[in-house]
């Protein structure tokens, strides 16, 4: 199979092209804005917490072991996935505003910075999805030689 260079063959934009890339960017505006409302309630969220359970009736029985450092830990959990959540919000939010930008004034160098916005959104995921199924392996690794050395 021969390599193929986009650039030399002469790969255009056509207005059926451009209509998906503005459908695109409009939608991805929505989502980027639907992630950071939702990273903002997971920053607030578990500050709120402890007020609701202080307003429980004493008779109400909490989880075992739900102390402060578990609350903590819980708080600590919550902002680390708000902050990594943040950033392929972000590059969304970027690739959409700078893809309506370019899709309505025709301008390359807005289409080309949209362009590498959506190429971090995908980095961001293939690597965070890389980090987790290492992280699960590892946990079944050593739940593996736990089980055979009990």
């Amino acid at each position: 199979m021969e390599n193929l260079d986009l650039l030399s063959n002469d790969l255009q934009v056509t207005p059926q092209a451009q209509s998906y890339l503005t459908e695109s960017a409009k939608w991805g505006k929505f989502l980027a804005i639907m992630g950071f409302i939702f990273c903002g309630l997971m920053i607030i969220l578990p500050f709120t917490i402890p007020f609701i359970f202080a307003q429980m009736p004493t008779s109400a029985s909490l989880p075992l072991g739900f102390n402060t450092g578990m609350r903590t830990g819980l708080t600590a959990v919550y902002l680390l996935f708000a902050v990594l959540f943040f950033f392929p919000c972000l590059y969304l939010y970027k690739f959409s505003i700078k893809m309506q930008v370019a899709t309505r004034s025709v301008n390359q160098e807005n289409f080309d910075e949209s362009l590498i916005n959506l190429k971090s959104v995908f980095k961001f995921y293939g690597i965070f999805t890389i980090v987790i199924l290492s992280f699960y392996a590892l946990v079944l690794i050593v739940s593996i030689i736990g089980a055979i050395t009990h």
